[in-house]
């Protein structure tokens, strides 16, 4: 999204990089059967989780591997424009929040465009004017594909799930800063929606990021800590 705020910090870094020790390992496994084969990542979570920061440290990791990295912010893809959505929640109620807001069949058509080493066209919310912008995009020298947003872990076709458990009781000051809605009475009916829809895919994913921003085997319960390189 142009226009957003990231609050990168050391534990976003930190995760990243465990994370990416995780891709390396598997994406090097699916090379040994193709070695073309295109690696996609799911990072799920609730508003102000870091969902974005992550990701973005994620790609920054990858880079430095030599990985070429393209994020996909699935908030891009609500079938309702920025400006309406409000209206159209409040009149459709608040169990249209979830899901369904999104234009899956095109999320969906961009990852097998990646998958295929196609262009294609992606859109993108400027969050400054609220206008929904197209973003032209080659994915033939893309490596590596990462999905961020509330339910990216609901998406086809990923190879790693990772889900953050902070709720958004305790991203509050995030949510302030960033900026990116009003909070206000119906602002919170929404975010305890979202908070009902995106626990209910924890059960989906490969890795957690605790409270604490460890990362975590989700099926083994293990802490996943990176390399430090020290003998």
């Amino acid at each position: 999204m142009l226009g957003d705020v990231l609050l990168i910090n050391d534990l976003h870094k930190a995760a990243a990089q465990a994370i990416t020790e995780r891709v390396l390992a598997e994406k090097k496994e699916k090379e040994k059967v193709d070695p073309d084969y295109k690696y996609v990542v799911a990072i799920s979570g609730e508003s102000g989780a870091g969902k974005s920061e992550l990701s973005h440290s994620l790609a920054q990791s990858l880079k430095g591997q030599g990985i070429r990295v393209k994020v996909l912010h699935t908030d891009n893809y609500y079938l309702v424009p920025p400006l309406l959505r409000k209206e159209w929640r409040m009149t459709n109620g608040i169990d249209s929040v979830g899901i369904d807001e999104y234009d899956w069949s095109l999320v969906n058509r961009n990852i097998v465009d990646f998958k295929e080493n196609r262009e294609t066209i992606m859109p993108c919310i400027d969050i400054i004017p609220d206008q929904i912008d197209k973003l032209i995009t080659d994915f033939k020298k893309i490596h590596l594909l990462v999905i961020d947003g509330l339910y990216a872990i609901n998406t086809e076709n990923v190879d790693l799930r990772v889900f953050i458990e902070l709720t958004y009781h305790e991203t509050k000051m995030s949510q302030l800063i960033r900026g990116k809605e009003p909070q206000d009475d119906f602002r919170l009916k929404v975010l305890e929606r979202e908070h009902i829809n995106v626990q209910s895919l924890k059960h989906r994913a490969d890795l957690l990021v605790d409270r604490n921003y460890d990362v975590v085997d989700a099926k083994g319960g293990i802490s996943i800590s990176a390399s430090t390189g020290d003998s």
